[in-house]
């Protein structure tokens, strides 16, 4: 079914070929076949290409969370020889719009759970779409409401043997993937073909994964760690083990009730554990991966697991969008490994096979061992830079001094104490934090307060702060005093949950440093006083 070069697709069909009959997915209380998730998959995307016909861009919308029509609908795109832009029904209309909008996406895949958001996601699109809505049983109702969208539902599926396989490159697109931007405006990651193989690959021979293994799946499909669980799994006919939302926000039960044998997770979710009194010694016998990702790895954590899950390897995994889910890997080993910590923190370790790694100044000149900069990093797995910003792709994707590739400035400063010792994470270079293991640019809320406030001034700061990242967000405006409920209100119209600021204060006078700037340093410092 598919033809000579490899793409992100093949691995799939590859085990479809091989374990039909085998489980590729388990979501919404429901086993799916790999032959039934693949021909899911093929049915759709001949529907898609039987209606949209343009082909630019070649994108594929998914607006959908945690469903069976979610993970078919990255696939179909995949099948279509498209990139997949996920958009999360639970994120603001208005940001996910946008999103849409910036993509330029001619066809979008919707699940049950997400059509009630359509309204809202649509109000304002003028250009047509087409819509899929496989889950639903007539689209009378959504057809009525935008006549100028083709509307699509289940009765109107072609059937998978109807699919064919389109041609895809090592340069095309496996998916968009937007990311908190600085002006406000969301960055489109492109991230290639190759970039994901490269990376699957990698992963597949590190961990031995074969048939037998059964992977969690804790990510929304906006957060690219959700990548590794799909394409390593489906590469050599895993299963893919999606939990219920009460199952997700505690999930301890379910690692042993679903058998899992691979954990991935951010920190974040194994603290949650912890604090719960869940990782008494021995509690996960069964897993024999325990991965984590997305934040800074606390010592205590990785101490605590490994007790927890005796059988595991346990590995902290680092890695922006940028430069495609994961590029260095540190493997945790007890005693030994205290020897390389840093700040309550696990190292970040060695890049993958074929990755580079430099440590610069401010110049970008490599500094030596023990010397702490800012680290940059090249390879297969370096992305094609973002959608349609040639000016923000300038400045993030670089060519150091003295240096023929182009590396990708991470933004995070790192320090390998010795020659041969791993690489230790420091923090962020910038005003860039991670909340609950999302990525948040400060700029972006700090650009949404200034329009919800109406003020000209307006301060976000991670706060309280936590070996991760930071549990929330503080905001400072310039300003005698203002609604804060009303502010509050306005900015959950506009930005996802985990960038909504816990505290708004009003300052009539904000700290200002020797070169005229807001002094954050002296706000932090107030925080850190209690004031």
């Amino acid at each position: 079914m598919e033809g000579q070069v490899r793409t992100l697709r093949s691995g799939f069909l590859r085990s479809a070929e091989r374990f039909p009959g085998r489980p590729a997915l388990e979501v919404d209380g429901r086993t799916w076949t790999y032959l039934e998730l693949m021909r899911r998959a093929a049915s759709l995307a001949a529907t898609l290409d039987r209606y949209d016909t343009s082909g630019d861009p070649p994108l594929t919308a998914v607006f959908a969370h945690r469903s069976a029509t979610a993970f078919a609908g990255v696939l179909a795109s995949l099948f279509r020889g498209h990139g997949y832009v996920p958009l999360n029904p639970g994120f603001p209309a208005e940001r996910t719009r946008r999103m849409l909008e910036r993509a330029g996406c001619r066809s979008v895949i919707v699940d049950a759970a997400a059509a009630d958001g359509l309204e809202e996601l649509l109000t304002g699109i003028d250009r047509p779409l087409v819509l899929l809505l496989p889950d639903a049983c007539e689209a009378r109702r959504v057809v009525t409401r935008w006549p100028r969208h083709t509307v699509i539902d289940a009765g109107a599926l072609e059937g998978a043997d109807a699919w064919i396989p389109a041609p895809v490159g090592a340069d095309s697109l496996a998916y968009l993937l937007f990311t908190s931007g600085s002006t406000g405006i969301p960055k489109g990651v492109m991230v290639a073909q190759r970039n994901v193989l490269h990376f699957v690959d990698a992963m597949v021979d590190r961990y031995s994964v074969t048939e037998d293994d059964r992977f969690s799946q804790l990510f929304d499909l906006t957060f690219d760690l959700s990548a590794f669980d799909m394409f390593v799994a489906w590469e050599r006919g895993a299963c893919v083990c999606c939990p219920a939302a009460k199952d997700k926000l505690v999930p301890a039960s379910y690692v042993n009730e679903a058998r899992l044998s691979v954990w991935f997770s951010v920190p974040s979710t194994g603290v949650l554990l912890s604090r719960l009194r869940k990782l008494g010694p021995g509690t996960f016998p069964r897993l024999r991966l325990s991965l984590f990702c997305g934040e800074a790895l606390p010592v205590a954590l990785a101490e605590s697991w490994a007790l927890a899950a005796p059988h595991s390897i346990v590995e902290n995994l680092y890695g922006p969008t940028e430069l495609t889910i994961a590029c260095t890997a540190y493997r945790w080993d007890g005693q030994r490994s205290l020897g390389h910590c840093e700040q309550g923190l696990a190292p970040i370790g060695e890049p993958y096979p074929q990755m580079s790694a430099l440590v610069v100044d401010e110049s970008l000149r490599e500094l030596s061992p023990g010397e702490a900069g800012e680290l940059l990093m090249t390879g297969p797995q370096l992305s094609l830079g973002y959608w349609k910003d040639p000016e923000r792709t300038a400045a993030a994707f670089v060519t150091p001094p003295g240096r023929s590739e182009i590396f990708y400035r991470t933004g995070d400063r790192v320090r390998r104490p010795a020659p041969r010792f791993p690489l230790v994470y420091l923090g962020r270079a910038d005003h860039q934090v991670k909340i609950q293991g999302y990525r948040v640019e400060l700029g972006e809320v700090e650009a949404a307060l200034r329009e919800a406030a109406g003020v000209e001034v307006a301060i976000a700061l991670g706060w309280p702060v936590t070996a991760s990242g930071a549990d929330a967000i503080t905001a400072f405006l310039g300003g005698e005093t203002g609604d804060v409920a009303a502010i509050q209100k306005r900015l959950r119209e506009r930005l996802p949950g985990y960038m909504l600021p816990r505290e708004i204060r009003f300052v009539s006078e904000l700290p200002l440093n020797a070169n005229g700037k807001v002094d954050r340093g002296a706000l932090r410092r107030l925080l850190e006083a209690g004031s």
